[in-house]
């Protein structure tokens, strides 16, 4: 790449962020920022809020693992990690039930009421490191297109993405997000149909969707283990959740099911991308895309760079603006305060500081894989909590013994305590496999036991103990 190229590259990052915070409506008050509602306080319509959890999660790190996945097993690759975004029909259709039967304003306070301070403590805990991992392993992606892992040029780039997106996350909150997710959507969808222009006619369609093997070792283990996460997974996620509750419940849910098919497919698309490294014989690499974007030309890598700052900020955005709700709302409703003095600014401010922060790991190099299958794992004991909840009036110990056993097992996974006799066949997945599988088990049983001896608690009884 020349000189000139580079600059051209550089300045690239600068021209979005400031285009992105031209374009972003400002928060005038907590529904804005807090809520995504508009200077009217009416929500975000419903394509407005489809568009925006489309894209919000097709983040940087996942179309890069789904490409890195295609290099490795073939389209099998690309399915497994596709499988993911079942997860969003499954969390619309949850939410929709908690909304409509249970009264749920929303997850934190839902938890409260149904296992206590405790649990919704544990929740807000867990959603800290989830929003912690989705800013390294996004700003990484986007630093991998300037640089290698660990350059001064990959570090440089991946901060001032993150202080491009920051600038403009800071003047709307989630109302900022919203509206320009739907920018950054339609940005995402048509750089992705010129890069598969360039990348498709060269074996064709059938030879990309015929590559790769249906076995256990071939990546089918990792299929089954999303499947299996689906269960869990979007519920530790508050970039997805907090979106389920901010239009009526059937809006929501009709925005959730064709986001999730919409992004199914998205996520199996680019995967090709992979698919098409492995046929032309490409050693396989932690960025996937970047290597075959190295072989398109100058316009091919804009084009590739370009799908992944747009996917990536959509991430980001969503990211700040719902650590800022996290932080200056549900925490300090935990703690038994109804409200902050200034909530806004509060938000504000722990974005600032997540936004350093956050970035720590990609300084350090860590692999932006671990971020989707070693936290998945960890909150496996999440799938009985809320898709068993209509059986509980109220169980604290249901919670805890669900919620902490997909935890433990977690942490053991990622320190290699896990005993290799729980692995299911012989890939690269199967101890994770058979750690899931065995774990969602122990999980259900464990949430289930104090229902069996105990009963049905009243909400009454179970407040005052």
């Amino acid at each position: 790449m020349s000189d000139m190229q580079g600059v051209f590259f550089w300045a690239f990052l600068v021209v979005f962020g400031v285009v992105m915070y031209w374009v972003s409506p400002r928060a005038r008050d907590e529904g804005g920022f807090f809520r995504g509602h508009d200077e009217a306080g009416r929500p975000a319509s419903e394509w407005a809020l489809m568009m925006s959890v489309f894209i919000s999660w097709i983040f940087a790190k996942s179309v890069t693992n789904a490409a890195n996945l295609g290099a490795a097993y073939g389209i099998v690759g690309g399915l497994a990690y596709a499988a993911y975004w079942l997860s969003i029909p499954l969390a619309g259709w949850v939410i929709y039930r908690l909304r409509t039967q249970e009264g749920a304003a929303g997850l934190v306070s839902f938890l409260v009421g149904k296992y206590g301070r405790g649990a919704a403590l544990a929740f807000s805990l867990a959603i800290l490191v989830r929003l912690f991992n989705e800013v390294w392993s996004n700003t990484a992606v986007v630093g991998g297109y300037y640089g290698e892992g660990g350059s001064s040029a990959f570090i440089a780039a991946a901060l001032l993405f993150t202080a491009a997106v920051l600038f403009y996350s800071l003047k709307g909150g989630l109302r900022s997000s919203i509206f320009t997710d739907v920018i950054q959507a339609v940005v995402f969808v048509l750089f992705l149909g010129l890069t598969l222009l360039w990348v498709v006619p060269t074996h064709g369609p059938a030879r990309l969707l015929s590559e790769g093997s249906f076995a256990l070792g071939a990546g089918v283990d990792l299929l089954l283990v999303a499947l299996l996460q689906v269960l869990s997974y979007p519920f530790h996620d508050p970039v997805l959740t907090d979106r389920g509750f901010v239009t009526r419940e059937k809006t929501m849910l009709r925005a959730f099911i064709v986001a999730g098919v919409l992004g199914f497919f998205a996520i199996l698309a680019f995967s090709l991308v992979g698919v098409h490294a492995r046929l032309e014989g490409l050693p396989p690499s932690g960025n996937v895309p970047a290597d075959v974007a190295r072989m398109l030309g100058v316009a091919g890598f804009f084009a590739m760079a370009v799908v992944m700052i747009s996917s990536a900020a959509s991430t980001l955005d969503s990211t700040f603006s719902a650590l800022s709700k996290s932080v200056a709302h549900d925490l300090p409703q935990l703690a038994g305060r109804d409200g902050l003095r200034r909530p806004v600014l509060v938000g504000a401010v722990a974005m600032g500081l997540f936004a350093v922060v956050g970035n720590l790991p990609m300084i350090a190099g860590t692999d932006i894989l671990k971020a989707t299958t070693i936290s998945g794992t960890m909150v496996i004991g999440l799938a009985p909590v809320f898709l068993l909840a209509r059986r509980v009036a109220y169980s604290p110990l249901s919670f805890h013994l669900s919620f902490w056993t997909g935890m433990s097992l977690g942490v053991l996974l990622a320190a290699g305590q896990i005993p290799s006799v729980w692995a299911i066949g012989e890939g690269k997945y199967a101890l994770l496999l058979g750690t899931n599988l065995y774990g969602l088990v122990l999980c259900f049983a464990g949430f289930m036991v104090p229902l069996a001896f105990g009963g049905r608690r009243s909400t009454q009884a179970g407040a005052g103990a």
